[in-house]
């Protein structure tokens, strides 16, 4: 039968990232060896006093619809984190709370943009952002980024891209799929253009907690008043919490932003789930020492891994700051025929490791960026170990 379905939904790509996953789970199931390197979320369980609150909330009966934007504890709760941490000042009619960065995000956009407003993309970027562009009727604009530069934004290509069509630029720091981190002066160059040209900034900064070498998150919204109000900060509990099926993200922005916000929230999800929230609360204001823990042990599985990587025929990659993500440069594997394969692209290489290694590795031509293929050390030295000896078999 053939349906007549929207022609702007049937547009949107599946999150390729979530397939490798699902497709990795599917063969585990069927009782393959498969090493996944495809995960977007920590491998710790949500640490136990979190857990116990959420359990409480529960048996308290705090299972009822909530303010669209949040309970007052959380969006207190979140104002004092980003005072504490951030060194930003928000007040609650300041927050809104979704089920997820990835929601918060999503409200962002459809808040600000009209059809045809042109969104600025970093290119490595996270699956997600042209799809949710385009949702929002605006126009995705990519900028490349080169890997001797850690994949950040040059200034010069940056300002090449704004027209007068420019909505909004997105900064995610640290970076999905890459890791990377900007410094303080690099986000200055960034706002200054920004303010300048009146475009907002949407900063992801849901991996904030995961940066490695002694080196420090700064929120580009902490810099001035002025791009504070521009920017629109999204953050959440999945990464630094391992609470990814808990599903709380939040945006914190001008009220007039936030407002508009919560009203589209209000009849798409209405609240995020209670019980959630109410566990969030113990999250920010809790023990943190299970952030030190689990950064320390992605930090020594990364250490492995970019040393792994570099031994590795063919294969390179750059040392990621931060996030948990390496981006392996596979340019020499191109044109080669391995195990009678022509590789033509990062697709092809990952289908290969799939089907001949039993690695479940994201393609780099999901982020838009076919050099590269995209390995997560959120997994156990072990599988690293062996999922990236296999690998090595391959290119022998």
């Amino acid at each position: 039968m053939s349906f007549n379905l929207s022609k702007k939904a049937i547009s949107i790509s599946p999150s390729v990232t979530l397939e490798i996953t699902a497709k990795a789970q599917e063969l585990k199931s069927k009782g393959i060896d498969i090493i996944g390197f495809g995960a977007g979320e920590p491998d710790f369980n949500t640490p136990d006093n979190i857990q116990n609150v959420g359990i409480k909330a529960i048996k308290e009966g705090k299972t009822r619809y909530t303010a669209t934007s949040g309970i007052p504890e959380l969006k207190k709760a979140i104002c004092n984190k980003l005072k504490v941490e951030n060194g930003l000042e928000y007040e609650p009619e300041n927050i809104l709370v979704s089920s997820g960065a990835k929601h918060s995000i999503f409200n962002a956009f459809y808040a600000i943009l009209n059809p045809g407003d042109e969104v600025i993309i970093p290119v490595p970027y996270w699956v997600s952002y042209p799809e949710f562009v385009k949702l929002s009727d605006g126009v995705p604009v990519y900028v490349e980024t080169k890997e001797e530069n850690n994949f950040k934004y040059d200034i010069k290509e940056l300002e090449k891209a704004i027209t007068k069509k420019t909505k909004a630029i997105i900064l995610n720091s640290p970076s999905n799929p890459t890791g990377t981190v900007y410094t303080k002066e690099e986000l200055e160059s960034i706002a200054d253009l920004a303010v300048r040209n009146n475009i907002f900034i949407i900063s992801d900064e849901i991996y904030e907690k995961l940066i490695y070498d002694n080196e420090n998150h700064i929120s580009i919204a902490s810099l001035n008043e002025e791009i504070k109000d521009l920017t629109i900060v999204i953050n959440g509990m999945s990464k630094a919490y391992a609470m990814t099926g808990w599903r709380i993200g939040y945006a914190a922005a001008h009220k007039d932003i936030v407002k508009v916000m919560t009203n589209l929230q209000s009849h798409m999800t209405s609240n995020p789930t209670s019980i959630s929230q109410y566990a969030s609360v113990e999250a920010l204001e809790g023990d943190q020492e299970v952030i030190g823990e689990m950064k320390k042990h992605f930090e020594e599985r990364r250490n492995f891994m970019v040393d792994k990587i570099n031994s590795i025929k063919y294969l390179s990659c750059k040392n990621p700051k931060g996030a948990f993500y390496i981006m392996a440069n596979i340019s020499q594997v191109k044109g080669k025929t391995i195990k009678g394969r022509l590789i033509n692209d990062s697709l092809d290489f990952t289908k290969l490791l799939l089907e001949e290694a039993n690695v479940a590795i994201v393609p780099g031509i999901a982020f838009g960026a076919d050099d590269f293929i995209r390995l997560s050390y959120a997994t156990s030295i072990d599988n690293i170990k062996e999922g990236l000896e296999r690998i090595e078999r391959i290119l022998e």
